[in-house]
C-alpha cells in the first residue's frame, strides 16, 4: 500500500468526523438555531460522501491483490 492511499484513507476519515461534528454543533449550540436544519443536512451529506469514498478505497485495495 502506499502513503499516498494511507493518507488519503486518514483524510477521508476526518472529514466523516467533521461532518459529524457539524451535525452535533447544529443541534446543541443555541444561537446557530435558525441555521440547525442546514447544517444537519450539510453534515450527513459530507458524511455520505465521505464513507461512499471510503468504501470505494477499500474495495479497490481488496480487488488490486
Amino acid at each position: 500500500m502506499s502513503n499516498l492511499f494511507n493518507y488519503q484513507a486518514l483524510l477521508y476519515l476526518a472529514c466523516i468526523l467533521a461532518g459529524f461534528a457539524l451535525i452535533e454543533v447544529a443541534t446543541t449550540v443555541g444561537f446557530l438555531a435558525s441555521l440547525s436544519t442546514i447544517l444537519v443536512i450539510i453534515g450527513a451529506v459530507a458524511i455520505l460522501i465521505f464513507v461512499a469514498a471510503l468504501l470505494y478505497l477499500g474495495f479497490r485495495a481488496l480487488l488490486q491483490r
